[in-house]
C-alpha cells in the first residue's frame, strides 16, 4: 500500500536518520536521507516526494528556509517539523508557514505513523481538488466553438484522447483549427502543468529544424557560441506540437522516428545522449499515407505518429456553426470598434459561402468587415466575397436580390484564394 510514497528525511542526526529510515522501510515507504537543508532543497528539486520530515535545526540551512521552498515550490508536499521542545514556537510558525504538524523529539513511532497517515490523506484531498479544478476549467474554458454534430464529435473523441498519453495526428485541411485542437488535448491532459511547444515543420530549413528540434553543443557550427536546448527538451514533461508534420525532411524524419522510440537524442555536435519524456501532437494537411506510398514520408514514422488520429470537418460540412462563428468573432473584433451586427443576407450569403479557407478565413472576413462596413450593420458587400459560381445563390428571394446592384458588385474588391 505505501510502497509508492516517498518520504524525504533532513535531519543532521545520522543515528536517528537510521533508525527513522529502517522503520519506515519496513511499512513499505520508500525513503531517502539529507543531512541538511541544502541538500534537502536540492533533493526536492530533481525528485518529487510525498512527505518531508523537517528537523528544524541544521548547520547550513535552516529547515524554516527548506520550508519557505517548499511553501513556494512544492505546494502538495506534506511537511512534518521535527522539532524539540525549546524549538515549540518556531513550529507553531512553521505551521503558520504552511507545515501539515510537528512532532516532538523524542518521538513515540506510531504516533508519527498516524501523522504521516494523515498528511497522506490530505495530500489526497488536494490531488482531488486539483483535478476537479481542472475539470471545471476545463469546461469553462473551451474555445473551440460549434454545435455541429460533426465537430461535437471531434471534441469528444479529443476529450478521450486527453486522457491518454499517446501520441495524436490531427488531419484537416489549412484553417481548420488543428492547433487549437493541439492546445484542447494539452490542456485537458495530465501534462497541463508543463509546457506546450509548437514549431511549423515547414518553416525552416533542414539544418535549422535540427538544431530547431534537438540543439546544438557549443563549437558544433561557426556561430555556436554557447550550448542550446532543443525543443523536445524544452518541453520534457510536457507536449510538442507539430505542424505541417508532412514537410519534415525525409533526411530528418529517422532522427525524429528514433527519438519517438527511445525518448533519446542528441544535440548538433554532441556524443552523449540526452532524453526527454514528451507527447508529440502532429498535424498535417496531406494524406499522409498517400505520401508514404509515394516515398516522400516514412511509414513506420507515420505509425508512430498516428497511435490516435483526430480529423477536423472543413467549415462546409459545418453549416450549422457558420453564423455562430461569425458572430463569435464579431465580438472578440469589436472590442475597440463600435458593435455591429449582420444583415439578414449577409447571413444568407455566409451561409451559401464554401469556405476554402475554413474558420480562419471568416475570422479575417469578419475583422475586413467591421473596419470598411460604413453602418453597424455589415451588408453583403462589406463581407468582400470572392466571385460565386452560381451568384443567385445568394438571394432567397427577388426583393434581397435588389438590395446588391451593379454598382455595389462594381465596389467590391474580390479576394484571390
Amino acid at each position: 500500500m505505501n510502497k509508492n510514497k516517498k518520504i524525504l528525511i533532513s535531519d543532521d542526526d545520522e543515528t536517528l536518520c537510521y533508525l527513522l529510515k529502517e522503520e519506515l522501510v519496513n511499512q513499505n515507504y520508500s525513503v531517502d536521507i539529507v543531512y541538511d537543508g541544502k541538500y534537502a532543497i536540492e533533493k526536492l528539486k530533481e525528485k518529487d516526494y510525498d512527505i518531508l520530515l523537517l528537523d528544524l535545526e541544521m548547520q547550513f540551512v535552516s529547515g524554516e528556509k527548506v520550508l519557505n521552498f517548499t511553501s513556494e515550490n512544492k505546494p502538495r508536499l506534506q511537511v512534518i517539523v521535527l522539532t524539540a521542545q525549546s524549538d515549540m514556537r518556531t513550529a507553531i510558525e512553521c505551521i503558520k508557514l504552511g507545515a501539515y504538524d510537528f512532532i516532538n523529539k523524542p518521538y513515540d513511532f506510531q504516533q508519527l505513523l498516524l501523522t504521516i497517515e494523515r498528511a497522506l490523506k490530505h495530500r489526497n484531498l488536494l490531488e482531488q481538488n486539483k483535478i476537479l479544478s481542472n475539470k471545471v476549467e476545463k469546461y469553462s474554458n473551451i474555445n473551440i466553438i460549434g454545435t455541429s454534430k460533426k465537430i461535437k464529435e471531434v471534441i469528444y473523441l479529443a476529450e478521450k484522447a486527453a486522457l491518454s498519453d499517446s501520441n495524436i495526428l490531427l488531419e484537416g485541411e489549412t484553417g481548420t483549427g488543428k492547433e487549437l485542437f493541439a492546445e484542447f488535448v494539452h490542456k485537458n491532459s495530465q501534462r497541463n502543468e508543463k509546457p506546450l511547444v509548437a514549431i511549423n515543420c515547414a518553416s525552416l530549413p533542414d539544418q535549422l529544424m535540427e538544431s530547431e528540434l534537438f540543439g546544438y553543443e557549443k563549437g558544433a557550427f561557426t556561430d555556436a557560441k554557447t550550448s542550446k536546448p532543443g525543443l523536445v527538451e524544452i518541453a520534457d514533461g510536457g507536449t510538442l506540437f507539430l505542424d505541417e508534420i508532412g514537410e519534415l525532411s525525409l533526411s530528418l524524419q529517422p532522427k525524429l522516428l528514433r527519438f519517438l522510440e527511445n525518448g533519446e537524442f542528441r544535440r548538433i555536435g554532441g556524443v552523449t545522449n540526452h532524453s526527454s519524456n514528451i507527447r508529440i501532437i502532429a498535424a498535417t494537411n496531406r494524406n499522409l499515407m498517400e505520401f508514404a506510398e509515394e516515398k516522400k514520408f516514412r511509414r513506420d514514422l507515420l505509425f508512430r505518429l498516428n497511435v490516435i488520429t483526430l480529423t477536423i470537418p472543413p467549415l462546409v460540412e459545418r453549416e450549422n456553426d457558420i453564423l455562430t462563428l461569425a458572430e463569435f468573432f464579431l465580438k472578440k473584433k469589436c472590442s475597440v470598434h463600435s458593435p455591429k451586427v449582420l444583415s439578414n443576407e449577409a447571413k444568407h450569403a455566409l451561409q451559401t459561402y464554401e469556405f476554402p479557407g475554413n474558420v480562419r478565413e471568416l475570422e479575417h472576413m469578419m475583422e475586413r468587415a467591421i473596419i470598411f462596413a460604413e453602418e453597424s450593420t455589415i451588408q453583403i458587400k462589406d463581407l468582400n466575397l470572392p466571385v460565386l459560381k452560381n451568384q443567385s445563390d445568394f438571394y432567397e428571394n427577388e426583393e434581397s436580390a435588389e438590395l446588391l446592384n451593379l454598382e455595389d458588385v462594381k465596389n467590391i474588391t474580390f479576394t484571390k484564394l
